[in-house]
């Protein structure tokens, strides 16, 4: 299997330092699937193209799994293959870091990326569908069984050419996750470590993409456990839901964030407390307002933390230093969460367990004790709406109506000392409400 990335950006010969490959040596890795080649067809200041060649060797491949014999069962899933070799050879370049050239990896230029043969199974334009939102050209043409007999028709392999103006890094993630789900197979078992590798490679661009569950369900082998889990963590990163398209040009995520920031201002709240935070979302614009001096991004997922560390820590320093996370969860009593204006919890009540919520009232609103609380969550009678038939995410424990929302905030308000208001974000529908719900409490005079 052959890869080939070519750039015309002067001096072209800078993939070198982006790839941690000097254009000048041939090279070779030993791999759990053979050995991998590395070498430069042409390297000038006009010109660079970095070649990596998998050479297979299925007794190695064979051996390289406790327990195997030379006998193994495993389709030859040349997608999966060769995405393993790019993680395994490119990882420092995939990854983003350039020590001798740090301005290159942040740097975007121009790329052509070269499969001769990629396997391939589906649609015709699925590949056009899996790259041009990315920012890539597509061009594909079917590679023939045999080119000598053209009636036996053409094989499920494509000759595929990428072309665009992108980050090294960003194609590199991209060929290692989509490669796969062209073939739609792996040379090896799909487990639970699976959803963090696709989360890592595709957190900056996977949650926005429109064929983002197919690529979750290929890419993970169709565990629908594990895609549940990957498509809530995605859909953490950005704020979205699965599916979720209101009628409207404006996103509802973009409307929902407005909202929980209009609250804000007109509360007049500074420290704000951004609980169940996931990906960082809500914290990146808030730290764009600079009436938040303080603000602290809270999430009992790992995964989501260190996706919103990689998300801020793309800003200046000075805005860096208004932020930061703290591993916590909204059921368990954490006294560092106390002190702040506001606390905000978008689109996050949902995911908790009903017998969990009066832990969750009791953090909230007994422990941290902020001067106000906005809480977002989903209308369900709306959902029809959004050609949802029951709840917009898999991992939400409910879903409630207005009616149901208007008492659970009132009671806690009510035990809790806290006053609360209500409001709509998003379309409302004359009949069903708004796509959101939203409810400011706010703490009683003492």
């Amino acid at each position: 299997m052959l890869l080939t990335v070519s750039t015309t950006a002067r001096p072209a010969t800078d993939l070198g330092y982006l790839l941690f490959k000097h254009p000048d040596r041939a090279q070779s890795f030993a791999i759990a699937s053979g050995t991998a080649h590395v070498f430069y067809p042409q390297a000038d200041e006009s010109v660079c193209t970095a070649a990596l060649l998998l050479e297979v060797d299925p007794i190695t491949l064979a051996k390289s799994r406790p327990g195997s014999s030379y006998v193994d069962d495993r389709p030859y899933a040349s997608g999966s293959l060769m995405a393993v070799a790019i993680g395994s050879v490119f990882r420092t370049a995939m990854n983003g870091r350039c020590d001798a050239r740090p301005e290159l990896a942040d740097t975007a230029i121009p790329l052509e990326v070269h499969l001769p043969a990629v396997a391939h199974e589906g649609n015709a334009d699925l590949a056009e569908r899996l790259f041009t939102p990315l920012g890539w050209q597509v061009e594909t043409t079917p590679v023939p069984l045999d080119p000598v007999f053209p009636a036996w028709g053409d094989s499920r392999f494509l000759d595929l050419r990428l072309t665009g103006q992108l980050r090294l890094a960003d194609a590199l993630r991209h060929l290692y996750v989509l490669l796969p789900v062209l073939d739609d197979t792996k040379h090896y078992w799909v487990g639970e470590d699976e959803v963090a590798k696709l989360v890592r490679a595709g957190g900056d661009w996977l949650p926005g993409h429109p064929e983002r569950d197919l690529v979750s369900r290929r890419y993970l082998a169709h565990q629908r456990g594990y895609v549940r889990d990957a498509l809530t963590q995605l859909s953490e990163l950005d704020g979205t839901l699965p599916e979720e398209q209101a009628p409207t040009h404006r996103p509802l995520a973009a409307q929902r964030a407005e909202a929980v920031v209009a609250a804000l201002h007109e509360v007049g709240a500074r420290r704000v407390l951004d609980l169940g935070c996931g990906g960082g979302a809500l914290l990146e614009q808030l730290v764009a307002d600079p009436a938040f001096t303080e603000i602290l991004g809270t999430d009992v997922s790992a995964s989501a933390l260190d996706a919103a560390e990689r998300r801020l820590a793309k800003l200046p320093d000075r805005a860096r230093s208004r932020v930061s996370l703290r591993h916590s969860s909204l059921t368990y009593t954490d006294p560092g969460l106390a002190g702040f204006d506001a606390a905000v919890l978008m689109e996050v009540v949902e995911h908790v367990d009903p017998p969990r919520l009066p832990a969750l009232e009791r953090v909230v609103f007994g422990v941290a004790r902020p001067g106000h609380v906005v809480v977002t969550t989903p209308n369900v009678e709306y959902n029809p709406l959004l050609g949802q038939a029951a709840s917009r995410h898999p991992d939400h424990r409910f879903e409630w109506t207005r009616a149901q929302f208007q008492e659970w905030a009132g009671a806690v308000a009510a035990r809790t000392g806290y006053t609360v208001r209500f409001g709509p974000v998003g379309p409302v529908d004359p009949d069903l409400g708004p796509a959101t719900q939203l409810a400011v409490f706010s703490k009683e005079e003492a």
